[in-house]
């Protein structure tokens, strides 16, 4: 057991469900920009950047939708428009949307 005061859910360490409870009470955005020559951009925001790896989680997302994107700025930026789907893949990784 970890004696780590912050850990609410007495499970151990190696379940991961300290991760999963962090992601679930993040409330993250979804916005769609366009940017130059009429392209749209898929924006995410509103991770909390000490508990959140943007950089696996750009990854997950990148690879689920097959498209390009980047982290900028404690937020995710994903080539084209892509509403419904990913809220679903936020969903199923275990983030609110807001």
């Amino acid at each position: 057991m970890s004696n780590d005061p912050t850990d609410i859910s007495g499970l151990p360490e190696d379940l991961g469900i300290g991760e999963d409870l962090d992601r679930s009470e993040q409330r993250v955005s979804i916005r769609v920009d366009t940017r130059r020559y009429g392209k749209a951009v898929t924006i995410v925001e509103g991770f909390d950047s000490s508990s959140a790896d943007l950089t696996e989680i750009a990854s997950t997302l990148k690879h689920s939708l097959a498209v390009g994107g980047t982290v900028t700025d404690d937020r995710i930026e994903l080539q084209g428009e892509h509403g419904d789907r990913l809220r679903q893949i936020l969903r199923e990784e275990g983030f609110e949307i807001e």
